[in-house]
């Protein structure tokens, strides 16, 4: 519970940060005026961090460029991209959000029947509730709209079990290997070390090998087996960076608590994780992007019914053309869930990494 209430009060305060940051960001820049204009600041101070921060916005957008280029092919009406005949084009040609409508697709809650049947009488008591439209793409002109909450539903139901199983292999692996001392512990180092190397590479190299044993088991189809083939790719290099990050806790807070007599599971629940949260932040968030985003092995061992958002953007594309709106609508969509998650854990990933000693 002390790893969770730390969790919650760290997006509290990352939430109360992000909202006052325009408002601290403008009693800087007063106190700054105020700074230079009574002399105890020289005004070439201002100037330079002005001058950096508007190199580093140059950077930004640079960066951010190709995601506005599909932005822009997603809201063009002619389904084209920034490049057209007429040369090279920053704002779309008749911009709409049909092909974002169409991604999504109706938004409907079902209808259902409950039924209630009241003890000792034969009285039963039948609610019907009515469906319910909140969005109806068809009066904006969109037909048969994309399959897109049904590879949702699929990627969430990989990615969950792939995170699940990771963590729970990962977690206990990483604190045995960074507090415990057993019989071949060297060379299990060394074989995790290993894996981190050619684990990506030796897994589709024996894809192969790999589809015919799910096939033989009659599991090919199965998320659930997907999911543990992505949480076992995963564990090697997690456990190895979540064993790196807790070298780092001193063993003195161990041992503090064992003499107030803690047990060990409360060592580990009271104290390792809730100093951990940086780099379980970043394990989960690799583990979760291992299973929401992975292509090969997924269009290989599943069907057409449990293809995963990758596969399913995949499929817009015909032998003969590529439909640029639709196509770039989908991609944005499937990928902002995972740049809000990344903006929003960025600080947690980052100490992560550098307490592992991967910064840079």
């Amino acid at each position: 519970m002390s790893l969770v209430s730390n969790v919650v009060r760290r997006l509290r305060g990352d939430i109360r940060t992000l909202a006052l940051k325009p408002v601290r960001a403008v009693r800087e820049g007063v106190y700054t005026a105020n700074s230079v204009r009574r002399g105890e600041l020289s005004p070439t101070e201002p100037l330079k961090t002005v001058g950096a921060t508007l190199g580093a916005l140059v950077v930004v957008l640079a960066l951010l460029f190709p995601v506005y280029w599909i932005l822009t092919a997603a809201l063009s009406s002619t389904g084209g991209s920034i490049y057209s005949s007429g040369g090279l084009q920053l704002l779309p040609e008749n911009p709409t959000v049909q092909p974002f409508l169409w991604v999504i697709g109706d938004l409907v809650v079902p209808a259902y029947t409950v039924s209630l049947n009241v003890p000792l009488s034969d009285l039963a008591i039948v609610l019907d509730t009515p469906e319910i439209v909140m969005l109806d793409v068809s009066q904006y002109g969109v037909e048969n709209p994309s399959e897109f909450k049904r590879f949702l539903w699929n990627s969430l139901t990989v990615a969950v079990p792939t995170v699940i199983i990771a963590m729970c292999l990962v977690v206990p692996a990483a604190y045995a290997l960074s507090r415990r001392e057993f019989v071949l512990r060297r060379k299990v180092l060394f074989v995790y070390v290993l894996m981190t190397q050619v684990g990506g590479g030796l897994g589709v190299a024996l894809l192969i090998g790999l589809y015919a044993v799910y096939v033989q088991f009659g599991i090919n189809d199965s998320k659930l087996a997907l999911a543990v083939y992505y949480a076992a790719t995963a564990v090697p290099f997690n456990t190895w960076l979540l064993k790196t990050y807790m070298d780092g806790i001193p063993v003195s807070y161990e041992e503090a608590a064992v003499v107030d007599g803690a047990p060990p599971w409360r060592v580990v629940t009271e104290v390792i994780l809730p100093l951990s949260t940086a780099g379980l932040a970043t394990v989960f968030i690799f583990t979760f992007l291992t299973g929401w985003t992975e292509f090969v092995v997924a269009q290989t061992l599943l069907g057409t019914e449990n293809y995963t958002l990758p596969v399913g953007l995949y499929s817009l594309i015909s032998e003969y053309s590529i439909p640029w709106a639709r196509f770039s609508a989908f991609a944005l969509t499937f990928a902002t869930p995972i740049m809000l998650v990344y903006l929003f854990a960025q600080r947690y990933i980052e100490g992560g990494l550098s307490f592992s000693g991967m910064e840079g």
